[in-house]
């Protein structure tokens, strides 16, 4: 990202430097300010303060809460446009105008906010190009709604679901690579991993390459690459050199066998 002078912004482009590595650079100076990424009309933000993401928004109405809540079954198409009906005639807030038609209970609402704003930040792991401001600043918008996530398990879920495997694999190396595990114990109970992501962890001792993790970790090989460069990107995990002999032998071992990762709809195979 580079900075524009006098103005506190760091611009940047999802194409030159992923989304991931932009976030952890900005969860390293644990800065506060205001992520804004744009793409085709649509911008999506995202408010950090404390290593915490506290508050997304989107100008996608897709993304709006009336349409997440129908989207989840929580509205019925009926009681949906009845509400959104409502709301452009008293330009109500739309979660005030279900509570006080009894629709739903205030913590009902508290649940489908963060759930909504959770799902514009994951929608924005899908962005592989796409222009990119960070603004520096302690921003609020008025009456949002605020929530507590931890910017480094937001790393770590929003690579998780991010479709394109591929790309990010590549960005690892190549299939030669070793990795070795660089982490305290507290890192791992930070990032809340599971026991398949352990697992995998644990496969990565120095010795493995990238090949021998990514095939013989507990998912499927683009599944166990994308939790690989999640490590690596939160800094648990790092490259190390490898002889040349050793790479001559891993060759002659395994041919010129490389890492495909193919996409049949969302389902990956290698």
């Amino acid at each position: 990202m580079t900075t524009v002078e006098n103005t506190f912004q760091y611009r940047g482009d999802l194409a030159q430097t992923a989304l991931p590595e932009i976030l952890t650079t900005i969860d390293r100076f644990q800065v506060p300010g205001v992520i804004e990424a744009v793409r085709d009309g649509v911008s999506k933000k995202v408010y950090i303060k404390e290593g915490n993401v506290v508050h997304a928004s989107s100008s996608d109405r897709e993304d709006s809460l009336g349409n997440y809540l129908q989207r989840a079954g929580i509205l019925s198409p009926e009681v949906f446009a009845e509400t959104m009906a409502e709301r452009e005639r008293t330009n109500r807030r739309y979660g005030h105008l279900l509570i006080e038609k009894g629709v739903l209970a205030p913590g009902e609402i508290y649940r489908a906010i963060r759930q909504q704003i959770e799902a514009v930040v994951w929608s924005l792991f899908y962005w592989q190009d796409g222009g990119v401001i960070f603004s520096i600043g302690d921003f609020r918008e008025p009456d949002a709604i605020k929530i507590q996530l931890p910017m480094r398990q937001v790393i770590l879920q929003g690579i998780k679901r991010a479709p394109n495997a591929k790309a990010l694999v590549a960005r690892l190396g190549r299939k030669e690579t070793v990795f070795e595990p660089c982490y305290r114990v507290e890192d791992l109970i930070e990032l809340a991993l599971d026991a398949d992501e352990y697992k995998l962890l644990q496969l990565i001792d120095g010795r493995r390459t990238l090949f021998e993790v990514c095939t013989q970790g507990p998912h499927g090989a683009a599944e166990n690459g994308k939790a690989m460069y999640a490590f690596q990107v939160l800094q648990i995990i790092r490259p190390v050199a490898v002889a040349p002999e050793r790479l001559v032998r891993e060759e002659q071992m395994t041919g010129a066998i490389k890492i495909r990762l193919k996409t049949t709809g969302d389902k990956y195979s290698t």
